[in-house]
């Protein structure tokens, strides 16, 4: 793995797991007085779960 590849992996991992600590604790975000619903986080935690996923694999080859 090529060092940007291993911290974009690292990155993605990090953040589908701040994604799911926020939908498990129930975290609440607000943004310009907006609050962001906990279920986004669900739906961020698996893209970004994903990408980290599908990047390690195919740089493992």
């Amino acid at each position: 793995m090529t060092p940007f590849t291993t911290i974009t992996t690292i990155f993605l991992g990090l953040l589908a797991l701040m994604q799911l600590t926020r939908f498990v604790m129930g975290w609440g975000v607000s943004v310009n007085g907006m609050t962001i619903p906990v279920w986004i986080s669900a739906i961020a935690l698996v893209i970004a779960g994903a990408l980290a996923l599908t990047l390690w694999k195919e740089n493992r080859r």
